[in-house]
């Protein structure tokens, strides 16, 4: 299982949000490029980047700092927020963006998630099912659906997805733990890769997941506090079978 640290860009900065609420961050460096030099350093092999301005208001707004961000790792990087037309996204892949993340738009325009299957293949894209209560949120989270998180994923699937990003709001950035009976439900249902995030903060919950058949663990608020050390958590779901 890949443990992928998360780097979330907010007015050019690398910041973590707690539970998605933008009234409540904190600041943990001026440079998210130095962040991903650090953390490619420690042995990451993929990184994970929002840009949370563009996820709130549906474009793009941190661009130039994360094609720097992307220039200064050898390692992928993926990236989500604001990614509402199919134009961003192959921007961002010709700048080097390896896989494309989209939540909104997987809810809203279905019709761009089949469009970017097309053009960009399947593995490059990645639908995250960002969920509360098992409901899917979307515009950055400030704004909930009725769409249920299994439905998502079932409707998506049906579009060509491969793989998805399953993150339990309410456990974000609160250093509890995964929500693991919805992980186990969905990874249950679907046949699809998942990433799983949200909650994970220590290093017993990398070994549960990695136990599990999920692909990765995107982890955020646990790398920056220290509560988990990226090369004490590679080692330790190394070999772990599933």
């Amino acid at each position: 299982m890949q443990v992928i640290p998360a780097i979330d860009i907010r007015g050019g900065k690398c910041v973590r949000l707690l539970q998605g609420d933008y009234s409540i961050e904190t600041v943990f460096s001026e440079d998210p490029a130095e962040v991903a030099r650090r953390w490619a350093a420690a042995g990451a092999s993929r990184i994970h980047v929002v840009d949370l301005d563009g996820a709130r208001e549906g474009a793009q707004r941190n661009r130039a700092t994360i094609e720097a961000l992307v220039s200064a790792v050898a390692v992928p990087v993926q990236v989500g927020g604001g990614i509402r037309a199919l134009e961003t996204a192959q921007a961002l892949t010709s700048a080097g963006v390896d896989r494309i993340v989209v939540g909104t738009a997987a809810v809203e325009n279905p019709a761009l998630v089949r469009a970017m299957v097309s053009k960009l293949g399947a593995d490059a894209l990645v639908v995250a099912v960002d969920a509360r209560e098992g409901y899917v949120s979307v515009n950055g989270w400030t704004r909930e659906s009725r769409v249920l998180a299994a439905d998502l994923v079932r409707m998506m699937a049906q579009e060509g997805v491969r793989r998805f990003m399953y993150t339990d709001i309410s456990r974000d950035g609160t250093l509890s733990e995964p929500n693991f009976e919805a992980v186990e439900s969905l990874l249950r249902d679907s046949e699809a890769s998942f990433i799983v995030a949200g909650g994970i903060s220590t290093v017993d919950h990398l070994r549960r997941l990695a136990a599990t058949r999920a692909e990765a663990a995107v982890v955020g608020t646990a790398l920056y506090t220290g509560d988990i050390d990226l090369k004490e958590a590679l080692d330790a779901v190394d070999g772990i079978s599933r």
